[in-house]
């Protein structure tokens, strides 16, 4: 089995991970390492990153439009009112993965995000959040060379707990990272490579 890029039926080099067909291939060339714009599309990334961990990314792809539709849009300030009420609705909703720490930590950190967007000196989540991007950010040739975390996920990781944030551990972050287009950890000789 290849670990680097895989030249797909379309003749295009993908990540291994993004080289079959259907959503996953989908995910790799039109969003992965992509920037997103306004407080929702990255409290929605943040979410699912937390989501995510112990599952596969496939699960949560599916079960996307289930999260949204449960997470009021990720609209910061709706999901940080949820209520008990709330908690108990999200728990019997089968369209989404039912981890009551997970559901918690959700309204945590919409909490924290709407303290991080009111603080003074502060951009708010999406400006915190790309202060930790590197300048030079690695270059894998392989599966192999794709760093699990950095430095900058593990500062990012710190930052986030110390302002209130939950289930934001430095792989995490560092998959949040990638996801966002703070780092580029696509294989040199993938299509995507370098694409933002």
């Amino acid at each position: 089995m290849s670990t680097g890029p895989v030249v797909g039926d379309d003749g295009v080099p993908r990540c291994p991970w993004g080289a079959g067909s259907g959503m996953m291939q989908e995910y790799h060339d039109t969003e992965w390492g992509v920037s997103v714009e306004g407080e929702s599309a990255y409290f929605e990334r943040l979410t699912l990153e937390a989501f995510q961990s112990g599952l596969s990314w496939a699960t949560i792809l599916r079960k996307r439009p289930a999260f949204r539709e449960a997470f009021a849009g990720f609209d910061v300030d709706a999901v940080a009112a949820f209520d008990d009420a709330d908690v108990a609705r999200l728990m019997a909703d089968a369209g989404i993965v039912r981890n009551r720490r997970k559901v918690d930590a959700t309204i945590t950190n919409a909490g924290a995000t709407v303290a991080l967007r009111e603080a003074a000196g502060t951009d708010g989540l999406e400006g915190l959040l790309r202060a930790y991007a590197p300048e030079v950010g690695p270059a894998p040739r392989t599966v192999e060379e794709v760093p699990g975390s950095s430095a900058d996920s593990l500062a990012l990781s710190k930052e986030l707990k110390r302002r209130g944030f939950v289930f934001v551990g430095p792989t995490t972050m560092h998959a949040l990272m990638e996801a966002l287009g703070l780092v580029d950890t696509h294989l040199m000789g993938c299509h995507r490579r370098g694409v933002r």
